[in-house]
Order: C-alpha cells, then structure tokens, then sequence
C-alpha cells in the first residue's frame, strides 16, 4: 500500500553573507546531532514559521511572513539581527514526498556588515563563515554534511566575487518552487526537480538529452546540475 505523504510544515531559512576581504562568505550552523531532522548536517539559519510570524489580521502573505521567521531564527540560533525588508527571495524549496519529516520552506538572501556570532548552543552547536568553493571542497572531503538545499544553493552562488553580484543575481531569479523526485541510482540517488527532462518519468530516462536541473547525492560527491 502507498504511504501518504506527510504534510510539510512552513518554514524559512536566509543565506547570511558576510563581505570579507578575500570574498564573500556565508555562514553555516551545525545542528545538533541529536535532532530529528539533519541532525549534525551544516545548515543555514531557519525553522519553522511559528505563530509570532504570523500576527494574525495584519493582511501579511506568505513571503512577508517567512520573512520574519527567517529574521527571528537567525536570531534565535545565530545572534545575528537583519532586517526583513533586507531579505532577497532566493527560491521555495520542499522535501521530497516520501520523506518522512517534511518542510516547505523559503529561502532568503542577506547581508551583514559585521562577523559577530552568537550561536545558541542547543539547536546549534557550531558556526563557521566560509566562502562558498570552502564549503563544497569541506562536503567533498567529508569534513562537513551540507544539506541538500544547502548544497545545491551554494554551488549557485559560488560563482559571485563580492555579495553586491550575490544580491543583484538573486534579485533577476525566478521565484521557482522546488520539489524534487527521488530516484535511486548506484551508490546513493538523485533529486529531480521539475524542469528536468528526466522529471516525468520519475528519473528513469536520465540519459534523455535535454534540460538538466538535478542534485546527485552519491559516495563518489555531490554534483548539483542546472543548465538552463
């Protein structure tokens, strides 16, 4: 019998960067590694959108009210104080149908002027400002878990040279809303999003020529393709 999948909770997390003299960097948060959900994975800050976002009869959509969660959670986890107003919105990413703990969730660009952290020390364990190729050559090496929509988000923004062409780019993004299909492959799997040519056919024709928008997640490393 196929299960029914479980409903994703809302949720919001922001790609804070920091322009340091050598490039922008972006900071990352270790979870717990006690928790349910990417428990000791390296994250960017976020959570749940909980009922303070909300404010009931303020008229706010959905955007504005993931803002303020993305504001208070890098807060709450990290110390670290933006401005709503200051969000770029970067993509709409959920987890695939048959995980078993889902999220729907908005992801968002900021800035800060400075590099101060404050972690909470529960959720998060460890922070570290990295520049984007810092990060994906950690995940390579095996010294740090990037989540998924982390990996696949730096990969995007590793290209930039300073956070003002992060923010411009980020700015000319389609709002897309991501929601990938999991297909087993040798030695892990691949998440297909909708604009693959693979996506229809649930991953089975993934030599097809055409559009590629996928994330590899195999032991040889993670490879995040977009060709379009």
């Amino acid at each position: 019998m196929q299960r029914v999948p479980v409903a994703p909770q809302f949720a919001a997390s922001v790609l804070v960067f920091y322009a340091a003299p050598n490039g922008p960097r972006i900071l990352y948060l270790r979870r717990n590694a006690e928790l349910a959900f990417h428990g000791g994975y390296w994250v960017f800050p976020g959570g749940r959108v909980d009922s303070s976002d909300r404010r009931d009869g303020d008229g706010a959509g959905a955007i504005t009210t993931a803002r303020r969660a993305a504001v208070r959670e890098a807060s709450e986890e990290a110390g670290i104080e933006l401005s709503p107003d200051g969000l770029e919105v970067a993509v709409h990413w959920t987890t695939p149908l048959d995980s078993p703990i889902r999220f729907s969730t908005w992801f968002f660009v900021g800035e800060v002027a400075s590099s101060r952290v404050q972690i909470d020390g529960n959720e998060i364990h460890e922070y570290r400002w990295l520049r984007p190729a810092d990060a994906l050559s950690a995940q390579a090496a095996g010294t740090m878990r990037l989540a998924a929509p982390t990996f696949a988000l730096t990969t995007r923004l590793a290209a930039y040279v300073n956070v003002g062409a992060v923010l411009t780019a980020v700015r000319e993004w389609p709002q897309e809303r991501l929601l990938g299909c999991l297909h087993d492959v040798l030695g892990g799997c691949v998440a297909i999003y909708e604009q693959d040519v693979a996506h229809e056919s649930g991953g089975r024709d993934l030599d097809k020529v055409g559009v590629r928008h996928r994330l590899w997640m195999v032991d040889g490393g993670w490879h995040y393709e977009r060709n379009f």
